[in-house]
């Protein structure tokens, strides 16, 4: 279990939110191969009960005073009741709805019922729930990410967020393993066009390299190199076109498994991204040309000259000298 504050624009006010990562029995799809890009499962363990989650959620609640708004992340979906019992469930809720805080919560399409739905809002009234969609495209889907979801199935489950009350976040993912860096852009920006037909918020969720995964195994072997910042950013641009919220906060940015550029305008690129989010000022993000920016819009050419992989080309030209 882990617990933290973070900041976050509700309602157009910057202000305090808890975070809480529940340990559970893991996500359901994990068992079947589980998605190329998480790991999350690792930290999952098939013995925990419902009176385990709700004695770590008890624990994490002491830490969260002065919190306006919960994101309550388990390693797979708060409305299945296998992961997340009934009794687990209400008591998230109930804590929620007593302390006057809205609560954010995940699932995967197959738990997003009218019944589960119901049974939630049935607590607790204030509800943001957050889906997977990573990609409008069902080859991306099946064959880069291993969803086990089509864009239907998004379709569906969205509509009967929106149609139960409750608030829609969706994830977007960019660079999913297999796509090129243009690809992964292009890829972004039309699921976030698809995604704002229906959502309150869109979060565009760059892909780190977490151990155990397909795209790990890939990274090793140079096949697969976390998105440019550039790339982040020109995303983040797109989407502010939208008229939705749109937020981004890249796990391990600025690292070599995270989404970084070259290491000397990381951080400016980042905090300009951690700004957009919070102020979600339709004003373009602006960040000082590095010399990178160049290699990054050459790599972009070249992949998509080269036939049979994705390889990292800024370590082969940093190796080589070049």
């Amino acid at each position: 279990m882990s617990v933290w504050k973070e900041k976050e624009n509700l309602g157009g006010e910057v202000v305090d939110a808890g975070v809480v990562i529940l340990r559970t029995s893991g996500c359901a799809h994990s068992r079947g191969g589980g998605c190329t890009m998480c790991g999350y499962n690792q930290e999952s363990s098939e013995g925990i009960s419902s009176e385990d989650v709700i004695a770590q959620f008890q624990s994490a609640s002491k830490s969260l005073d002065g919190t306006q708004f919960l994101k309550v992340y388990t390693s797979g979906s708060f409305l299945d009741q296998r992961e997340m019992p009934l009794d687990a469930q209400r008591e998230i809720l109930s804590w929620c709805r007593d302390s006057g805080r809205g609560l954010l919560l995940e699932s995967r399409t197959e738990f997003i019922t009218e019944d589960s739905l119901g049974a939630a809002l049935q607590v607790h009234d204030d509800i943001e729930v957050a889906i997977g969609l990573e990609s409008a495209n069902d080859r991306v889907l099946e064959f880069a990410i291993n969803k086990d979801m089509t864009v239907a199935d998004y379709d569906r489950a969205a509509s009967a967020v929106k149609s139960a009350g409750a608030r829609l976040r969706s994830y977007v993912l960019l660079k999913p393993p297999y796509l090129t860096e243009a690809e992964a852009i292009e890829d972004a920006i039309s699921t976030a066009k698809h995604a704002a037909l229906m959502s309150d918020t869109i979060s565009i969720n760059p892909v780190n390299v977490q151990k155990g995964t397909i795209v790990e195994r890939l990274w090793k072997s140079w096949s697969y190199r976390s998105p440019w910042l550039w790339s982040v950013i020109e995303v983040l641009n797109a989407c502010a076109e939208l008229d939705r919220k749109v937020v981004c906060d890249p796990t391990g940015g600025g690292r070599e498994r995270g989404a970084h550029n070259c290491g000397g305008c990381d951080e400016e690129a980042l905090s300009a991204i951690r700004e957009f989010s919070l102020t979600q000022s339709r004003n373009k993000i602006q960040v000082s040309e590095c010399e990178c920016h160049c290699l990054w819009e050459t790599i972009r050419e070249l992949e998509g000259l080269i036939v049979g992989g994705t390889p990292d080309l800024q370590r082969f030209f940093r190796k080589h000298g070049a």
